[in-house]
């Protein structure tokens, strides 16, 4: 009998892939279908629920017409998808409005009130604001508000994964560990908020209002006729609960431990361990679920990561650009050659990336930053100072988790589109002075996905062991003493003073020109 088949779905901001893994951790075929988002406002990013379905249904269809794999030899399917992005549906399980994606940017103005005792609790924590901003940011208050019809036909709210769970199934279940955004959850007992929890007053949500919640790697149910006439996995195939993307990736990174990072260089920049340990690495910032039941993952985000990077790419990189069309190479290999024409440091010049308002760490004043300017600079040397920053900020973050963890990182994996650059890869070697490991493939949300089908359905036994069989290194670049020295006196002397000092000015600038907004 043929060894089985995993299916992954992932259903990225971008794009939908599907996936097919087999046992030992190998892309066995891919196919992938970009999504278009609709913007009706400035700062509003939404897509029609359908959009997200037809485009998984068209990564399917094409994966079948190119792939050898016998789809009898599919043992499960596993969905991982963006986090953040919500979906509205009436009694029939109709979506009522288009998906409100975790990038849009609207705000609720007026969040309810709570309890007294819960506003004089949290004032007494300095936590007022950060409750606020939790309630401003929510998708179903903006709804309530903007829509109130519509919320009052509302039966059901959910993730786009737990979407995307019906749809295959027919049941409205999700996984635990995807569970990421403005919810009534409880990230440290894994379940929906209990009734006496705060976030039942701050959100129009009720308990009848949400899915079901199991762990990841539970069997969910199973592909659906019209599932299956729609995309062409066969009926009756094994539905599992997935993870979120990033949870996914850490897993797909191989880090299970709390001593091994997880850098992920996307269009937002994060760093996770993995932890048994409910471990807030921001206090009163709760970590997230992991993709391994029982487990955290111990996150600090810089919201607008290689966002800065396409930024440069888009404004200053036309003739990289341009020049890789001509000898057909891909642009990040131009890119690193014009990094490598600047020394370490970028001869000065700091970059402090704090392009999105924060809500502790930096908090809702902050703004990007880049001194030092010079006569000697260049676009080579900007360039390298945002790699360069991303990876201060990254390493400032290392710093908080081992303070609060109370135990060391001693290794990096580095996943994302980012991991790509061999000179991003040797520059966070550097800066954060340890071993910085690229995964065998590019594709490790996936990877970490069909994990997930395969301890489910008991093909591997346990994580550690789909872990050994399935995850593999790639590149492995090692801190080069004298770089490292250069970027720690740098790190230590100025970048870890940039932001104390120039938050009174960023206040300033705030309150003449109102941005970032105040509530």
């Amino acid at each position: 009998m043929p060894a089985p088949y995993l299916l992954a779905i992932d259903n990225g901001t971008q794009s939908v892939r599907a996936l097919l893994f087999d046992l030992q951790g190998n892309l066995v075929d891919k196919s992938q279908v970009a999504i278009t988002y609709q913007s009706p406002e400035p700062g509003w990013m939404e897509a029609e629920a359908d959009v997200f379905w037809q485009a998984l249904c068209q990564a399917c269809q094409q994966l079948w017409q190119r792939t050898r794999v016998n789809k009898s030899d599919i043992a499960g399917l596993v969905i991982t998808t963006q986090r953040g992005t919500t979906l509205a549906l009436d009694e029939h399980g109709q979506p009522l409005r288009p998906a409100m994606v975790w990038l849009d940017q609207r705000r609720a103005e007026h969040a309810p009130r709570l309890a007294w005792w819960w506003e004089a609790a949290f004032r007494a924590m300095g936590m007022r604001g950060t409750v606020r901003h939790f309630q401003k940011e929510a998708e179903a208050n903006w709804i309530a508000q903007h829509q109130p019809a519509l919320w009052a036909r509302t039966r059901t709210y959910l993730l786009l994964s737990g979407y995307l769970n019906y749809r295959f199934t027919g049941r409205l279940v999700d996984s635990i560990a995807s569970q990421v955004g403005y919810v009534p959850f409880d990230y440290k007992k894994g379940r929906w908020a209990p009734p006496h929890d705060w976030k039942w007053q701050a959100l129009p949500i009720t308990p009848d209002m949400l899915p079901e919640l199991v762990p990841a790697g539970t069997v969910i149910g199973q592909v659906s006729a019209q599932a299956a006439q729609d995309t062409g996995i066969p009926a009756g195939l094994r539905v599992l609960a997935g993870a979120a993307d990033k949870a996914c990736e850490v897993l797909g990174a191989g880090c299970l431990t709390p001593d091994i990072a997880c850098l992920s260089y996307g269009t937002a920049a994060t760093i996770n361990t993995t932890t048994p340990r409910y471990l807030e690495a921001t206090p009163f910032i709760p970590p997230y679920q992991a993709a391994v039941p029982g487990h955290y993952n111990t996150e600090v985000q810089i919201t607008r990561g290689f966002w800065m990077v396409n930024w440069f790419k888009e404004q200053f990189g036309l003739h990289e650009q341009q020049q890789a069309l001509q000898e057909g190479v891909t642009p990040e290999s131009l890119f690193d050659a014009l990094v490598g024409r600047v020394p370490p440091g970028a001869q000065g010049l700091m970059l402090q990336p704090f392009w999105n308002p924060g809500i502790k760490v930096p908090g809702p004043e902050a703004k990007g930053a880049v001194i030092g300017f010079g006569d000697v600079h260049t676009r080579a040397h900007l360039y390298r100072a945002i790699l360069e920053g991303l990876a201060y900020a990254l390493r400032e973050a290392k710093e908080r988790i081992e303070k609060r963890g109370g135990a060391p990182i001693t290794l990096v994996r580095v996943s994302g589109g980012g991991s790509q650059s061999d000179a991003a890869m040797q520059i966070t070697a550097n800066i954060f002075n340890l071993p910085c490991e690229r995964p065998h493939l590019y594709e490790t949300s996936g990877l970490g996905a069909a994990m997930i089908a395969a301890v489910g359905l008991g093909l591997h036994a346990d994580y550690a062991a789909a872990v050994a069989a399935m995850a593999r290194m790639g590149d492995r670049f090692e801190p080069e003493p004298q770089h490292a020295h250069t970027y720690d006196q740098l790190y230590r002397r100025v970048y870890c003073h940039m932001y104390q000092r120039l938050q009174p000015l960023y206040q300033e600038i705030r309150a003449i020109t109102g941005y970032p907004s105040q509530d």
